[in-house]
């Protein structure tokens, strides 16, 4: 296939290619999915409930408008933590090898997510959301993983899969915190009677979510095997050992042992990736900063911090009261709503994307998807116009409501897409698990400043009646082009790593 009659900015489409892909390895590829279905469910769990324990914690002193800059606070701290550590867990897994690495991870998510259900003032809040982004930095590990256990053939499966973790942890993380918080004014009859939910309301969610998270850690240390194979193992070794034979077999098992599986390891990202001529000498960091990964790495950034505005602005906007400029809703109806929602996400992700991405490219997909955040966030204002008209929630806010979340569900492809498109830009093999840590590192930095900066401009927004309150809505719309003008600098790959990524 060549790229003679294809449009410079169009991402080629390998559809009319008739290749036989490779089956996925299923089992490993649940495992790893397994690991990253931790950090959605830790990340989410307190969206419904984490506004009422902000105030509850008196942190306010009453003034409802401080709510969303203090709520926000507490959901950046995630993701800045995160970004200060995932760098360093990807290089780590360069090194060590990806299990390792990868278990450490929701190990530590669980013990965080109990000192936050136990902790009764703010900043207590704030350091243990602090620890679970930090635990959570090796999540782009996993990605690494799904790339070296895939080839040519089959890896936009797999990573059409990818949304659906997310989407079951966002369904089962607010759900979680919708219907568990409060237990003892729920259940009366039951937790009502233990002491300790009155004190703690907020616990037994995050009890919930800290299982889970134990629960991938239990069953991926006993069944996971290592991806990094022994050779590239040595590099940790080779800084107090000149010999180079460090790497022993009987240290780790690798991953794929069949032989499908060995085909797969071999060609995984080989065939994506430029290989150095000698697999001995690992590449410099600097090696990454070449411009098509580098404007890849940008726009990964962009689109995350959109987003996760939007992610942080639903909660806040849907709890708010209607006078404020919400829509006054329970953190149980908040919890079910999203949880319904991240259900259709995941289905339309498995069913269709991998097919979407084959047929019409991964540059494609992401530039028709990101127009939708122009419907997302253009329904805010309507929802709350709708609101204060009916004095509540009819049947025209819940219509305004469904809008928004299929909008964003003909968004979420625009991950995957570009999961793929930083595996296609990464220039070293050797290099991957680096390369996936720093597009982790910059979407979560992005991540990190989102919340608070949505959260904060809301509250402005109200406090000062700018634009009538509507002035966040205005400025994300503004953001929203500025993601769109800058995606038509993500570079076309060439054609054999387009192949390579479908």
């Amino acid at each position: 296939m060549t790229g003679q009659g294809r449009r410079e900015d169009d991402s080629p489409s390998v559809e009319d290619r008739k290749v036989e892909r490779t089956p996925l390895p299923k089992f490993q590829i649940f495992i790893a999915f397994l690991i990253q279905f931790a950090e959605p469910v830790t990340a989410t769990v307190i969206y419904p409930f984490v506004n009422q324990f902000v105030r509850e914690t008196g942190i306010t002193g009453g003034d409802e408008a401080k709510t969303g800059y203090y709520a926000g606070i507490v959901e950046s701290t995630f993701f800045l933590s995160e970004t200060l550590t995932v760098f360093a867990w990807g290089w780590l897994s360069d090194l060590l090898g990806r299990k390792p690495v990868l278990l450490m991870g929701p190990l530590g998510l669980s013990l965080a997510m109990l000192g936050f259900g136990l902790s009764t003032t703010f900043w207590p809040l704030v350091f243990f959301r602090a620890c679970q982004g930090m635990f959570n930095g090796n999540i782009g590990v996993s990605k690494s993983v799904l790339a070296e256990i895939t080839d040519s053939t089959n890896i936009a499966d797999a990573y059409a899969l990818t949304p659906i973790m997310w989407s079951s942890g966002t369904t089962i993380g607010p759900t979680l915190g919708g219907v568990l918080s409060n237990p003892a004014s729920r259940w009366p009859e039951t937790f009502g009677r233990i002491p300790f939910f009155h004190h703690h309301p907020y616990f037994l969610p995050c009890a919930a979510a800290a299982l889970i998270a134990f629960s991938s850690f239990f069953v991926s240390a006993i069944a996971m095997k290592e991806t990094l194979p022994p050779s590239k193992r040595i590099k940790l070794s080779s800084l107090w050992r000149r010999d180079g034979n460090t790497a022993r077999d009987d240290e780790t098992t690798p991953l794929l042992t069949d032989a499908t599986s060995d085909h797969c390891a071999a060609i995984a990202v080989e065939r994506a990736i430029p290989v150095s001529e000698s697999e001995e000498e690992r590449p410099p960091l600097s090696q990454l900063f070449i411009p098509p990964f580098v404007i890849t790495v940008g726009n990964y950034g962009l689109l995350a911090f959109v987003d996760m505005s939007v992610s942080a602005l639903i909660p806040l906007v849907y709890s708010t009261p209607v006078e404020y400029g919400g829509l006054g809703m329970d953190p149980l109806k908040i919890g079910s709503i999203m949880g319904f929602f991240a259900i259709v996400n995941g289905a339309f992700s498995g069913l269709f994307l991998g097919s979407l991405v084959r047929r019409y490219g991964t540059l494609n997909i992401y530039r028709t998807g990101i127009f939708t955040f122009f419907i997302v966030i253009g329904l805010f204002p309507v929802g709350s116009a709708l609101a204060r008209r009916a004095g509540g929630i009819d049947a025209f806010v819940i219509s305004v409501v469904g809008i928004q979340f299929l909008s964003l569900v003909t968004m979420s492809p625009c991950y995957a897409s570009m999961m793929l498109m930083v595996i296609e830009n990464c220039p070293n093999k050797l290099l991957l698990g680096s390369a996936n840590g720093a597009a982790q590192m910059v979407t979560s930095g992005a991540r990190a400043v989102a919340p608070a900066f949505a959260s904060s401009l809301f509250s402005l927004s109200i406090q000062h009646n700018l634009l009538g309150g509507y002035a966040v809505y205005y400025i994300f719309m503004g953001l929203t082009v500025i993601v769109i003008q800058a995606s038509r600098y993500l570079p076309s790959p060439p054609p054999q790593q387009a192949i390579a990524s479908q």
